[in-house]
């Protein structure tokens, strides 16, 4: 029989976790750098959207205000903010054109109701219609406050208020939870009517 001497056992090796910090943090930092900016959002697109308004929205337009329920109502009390509601609505075939509402909507009190005006492609007298009321509206003050929202998850009233800010207007705020966050906080609302469309468009 052959005896076999091995070597002894090597002791436990002691990890140092704070030796490696900066290591863990060069890599957290990498992968932050690296992570596809789709993970922070949705992003916002170069145009107007164009379909499926009912879908998740960016974080913010480009050249606006974001805000939450109490931003809107610390900007009503200011006095100065115009809030406009955006929810689309169907046009009827019968001379004039008048809107088909199929059931009765909720809005914050004082808003205007336009119709349409945050679809992707509105047609043209719809899109004179809305700078026209956005400027009789304010007075033709481009620095006036508009407020504009929806429902929630609404690209309606994102491409609304990207097409405020198109239009030169300064002082555009987009409230992305629109009238559904506003009721969810228990706040007040009055039925909403929409202003007379515009002309009707040439068949």
């Amino acid at each position: 029989m052959v005896c076999t001497h091995l070597p002894p056992p090597r002791p436990a090796r002691t990890v140092r976790w704070g030796s490696n910090l900066p290591t863990v943090a060069a890599l957290l930092l990498t992968l932050a750098f690296t992570t596809p900016t789709l993970a922070a959002g949705i992003p916002q697109p170069d145009g107007y959207r164009l379909s499926d308004y009912r879908s998740p929205t960016p974080d913010g337009v480009v050249g606006a205000e974001t805000v939450d329920t109490p931003a809107v109502q610390a900007l009503l009390s200011h006095g100065r903010l115009i809030p406009i509601f955006v929810q689309r609505l169907e046009r009827s075939t019968l001379p004039g054109g008048p809107w088909l509402q199929s059931k009765p909507y909720r809005q914050i009190p004082g808003s205007v109701w336009l119709p349409n005006v945050g679809v992707g492609t509105p047609d043209p007298a719809t899109l004179a219609w809305f700078e026209f009321q956005l400027d009789r509206l304010t007075g033709g003050d481009r620095s006036r406050d508009l407020l504009f929202y929806c429902l929630s998850d609404c690209w309606l009233s994102w491409n609304a208020a990207k097409r405020a800010v198109l239009l030169g207007y300064a002082r555009v705020h987009w409230y992305p939870t629109g009238i559904d966050g506003w009721m969810e906080a228990g706040l007040p609302t009055e039925e909403a009517h929409p202003l007379p469309p515009p002309a009707a468009p040439t068949p």
